[in-house]
């Protein structure tokens, strides 16, 4: 049985409608992604499942007992208390119960005697009844992974922590469903993988919106389709999707193509006059008008955003040399000892945990910070601009179109000029959006904002804090394009692997306590390139029986085979070292990537196999001489 279904499911808020009489099912074990264009209804439609809200008409069947948590986009603005409070209420009802243990823990620490021990014996029998156990070990769990300290007030976080916070909240709870609204926005990598791995070993159904493709790719067992108020479910992976989608959009074209054509003839028909209005042509009059009605009642597809970048003229060479740089923050090493070069077209990906310095490295490169030690020259003729991840260039009581215009009604983007409403039209804002203020957008809405105010200004150093978050896949997908044609320099901070993947030729990697290494290529290419972790010691060996006293241990000689393989091994391991050394340089080539990403994908994987083939190779050639010199020593005794 079904956990939730939705039965012709419509509603709207006094425009076309959200939702269109959608049906949609979601089973046990199912892990949906749901898809969409910003502001095409989603979060509504997840707020509706967890019946936070009524729809205009249909109905919602929903399993008894069925428990539902919901991942909001938005930290709702009521939360206080500290972090451990917030997240023990996603417990439910196993919450009081939880707080209430805590609580007396607290008394019989400070008084070991009297009704408190009783008390708590009772409370304790009923956590092992209830499950209250394993839910104080979930709240445990999940605080520890997310990197959350439970007794720190919630007031005091930033932003990104807060929807931390609640993301541990609706995990706690074990639902027979989650709902996640974009789930890693201001997650770091390590928390994002630990997330997908979470996702796949939970037994709960998920229905979930990202714009991470790679968490898309590795979850999904069905993506659904939200698109002009209607739900399309496509079974299989993002592939699949992606290209029976096109073939149905194909096909939709072809057909409204003609229908209009012959609606177009039948307009012309009945201009004839009295010819049209004859008693046997009644039917081809009504024909007409509910023709006329279905192509006034069509809804056409929320248009594509179309970017565009006004660049500067082309800067130095050299855009900044830094050597041995390095800066503290409250006695902490925040960047150590850094020397790099960047050039005129590099595109670099910043990685690195939340915390461990991205921003106040770009903040160095832009010259607002100055370091502690070391030095950094900039080059010649920099144009920068900066997308700063909270947005702050943006004034929430300022409409959208004097954010943009600030007091002008045009801007000039790649040498052409343009009015402010046309410029903004590119960015899916329709006149009406675009005199709102930018307090009541969303945050998809924002960044799309943003990203058009500083590509209306010419650079040649363009700087990207977080970019990616809140932007639907195809808004995602057309600013990678864009990235790629850029000729200027990318400093680029993201924690989307995919999206690193496909724009940076290099990255620097925050690795704690102050590291930060360069290596080639992007997110997956820094996986195959960094050192791994050395694997924890085991148990000390058992103790080799002594041998009878005056017997020793003979060593064996090598064989003719060995002894040719050691002769040999010297040779090969140079020649493996070279190849690896010429796949780096050629994988950190950016025109690779444009030119032949197939090739890319192919060089990558030899890299890989080099990264496993060399470390044996090294091993085996120390054990055959181990074992040659151990049979020379035996012979000289």
């Amino acid at each position: 049985m079904a956990l939730i279904s939705l039965q012709d499911i419509s509603l709207s808020f006094g425009g076309p409608p959200v939702l269109d009489r959608v049906c949609l099912q979601i089973e046990p074990g199912e892990r949906v992604c749901l898809i969409g264009r910003n502001g095409e209804g989603k979060s509504t439609l997840m707020r509706l499942i967890a019946g936070e809200i009524e729809p205009d008409s249909g109905r919602i069947l929903r399993q008894q007992n069925v428990r539902i948590s919901r991942l909001a986009q938005e930290v709702p603005a009521a939360t206080d208390g500290a972090i451990r409070d917030i997240v023990a209420a996603g417990l439910g009802e196993l919450m009081a119960l939880v707080a209430e243990h805590q609580r007396l823990m607290d008394e019989v620490a400070r008084r070991p005697a009297g009704e408190a021990m009783e008390r708590l014996a009772a409370v304790e029998h009923r956590m092992e009844v209830e499950g209250g156990w394993q839910a104080e070990q979930r709240i445990d769990t999940v605080l520890s992974r997310l990197q959350l300290d439970g007794g720190q007030p919630f007031a005091d976080l930033s932003g990104g922590m807060k929807r931390r916070v609640m993301l541990a909240r609706a995990l706690v709870g074990a639902p027979d469903l989650l709902l996640l609204d974009e789930p890693t926005n201001h997650l770091d990598i390590d928390a994002i993988g630990w997330l997908e791995d979470f996702l796949l070993e939970s037994p709960f159904s998920l229905l979930f919106v990202t714009h991470d493709r790679m968490l898309l790719r590795r979850l999904a067992t069905r993506i659904v389709d939200l698109d002009r108020g209607r739900l399309t479910s496509w079974p299989g992976d993002w592939a699949t999707y992606l290209r029976r989608r096109e073939e149905m959009l194909a096909a939709e074209a072809q057909q409204q193509a003609k229908f209009d054509r012959k609606l177009a003839q039948e307009e012309i028909w009945i201009r004839q006059g009295i010819k049209a209005r004859r008693t046997r042509n009644e039917g081809r009059v009504r024909e007409l008008v509910e023709m006329r009605r279905a192509r006034g009642e069509r809804r056409a597809r929320l248009g594509t955003v179309r970017m565009e970048m006004s660049e500067a003229e082309m800067s130095g060479k050299v855009v900044a040399l830094l050597k041995h740089v390095s800066f503290h923050h409250e006695g902490r090493p925040i960047v150590g000892d850094l020397s790099t070069t960047i050039l005129r077209g590099d595109r670099i990906g910043i990685i690195g945990p939340n915390g461990a310095g991205k921003t106040t490295l770009l903040r160095i490169l832009l010259g607002e910070l100055a370091p502690d030690g070391g030095s950094i020259r900039f080059g010649t003729g920099l144009h920068p601009i900066y997308f700063d991840q909270q947005r702050a260039q943006l004034d929430e009581d300022r409409t959208v179109f004097d954010n943009l215009g600030d007091g002008n009604d045009s801007v000039t983007v790649g040498g052409v000029k343009k009015h402010i409403l046309g410029y903004l039209r590119d960015f899916l804002f329709t006149p009406d959006r675009a005199r709102s203020p930018v307090r009541i957008l969303s945050g998809g809405e924002r960044n799309r904002l943003l990203l058009a105010k500083i590509f209306a200004t010419p650079s040649n150093l363009l700087i990207l804090d977080e970019p990616t978050n809140d932007l639907d896949v195809e808004t995602l997908e057309l600013l990678e394009e864009l990235l790629l044609e850029y000729q200027g320099t990318l400093l680029l901070v993201s924690h989307d692997r995919t999206f690193l993947n496909n724009v940076v030729t290099s990255s620097l990697v925050f690795e704690g306590e102050g590291r930060v290494q360069e290596y080639a290529g992007g997110y997956d290419d820094w996986l195959l390139q960094r050192p791994q972790p050395q694997p924890a010691p085991g148990p000390p060996e058992k103790e080799k029986k002594q041998r009878p006293e005056g017997r020793t241990a003979t060593a064996r000689k090598l064989t003719f085979k060995e002894e040719k393989e050691l002769a040999e091994l010297p040779g090969q391991i140079e020649s493996l070292e070279e190849e690896q050394e010429r796949l780096y340089e050629t994988l950190g080539d950016p025109s690779l990537y444009q030119g032949d990403p197939d090739r890319a994908a192919t060089l990558r994987r030899r890299l890989a196999e080099l990264e496993q083939v060399l470390p044996a190779a090294y091993a085996r050639w120390q054990d055959l001489e181990t074992l040659q010199e151990a049979s020379l020593a035996a012979r000289k005794k």
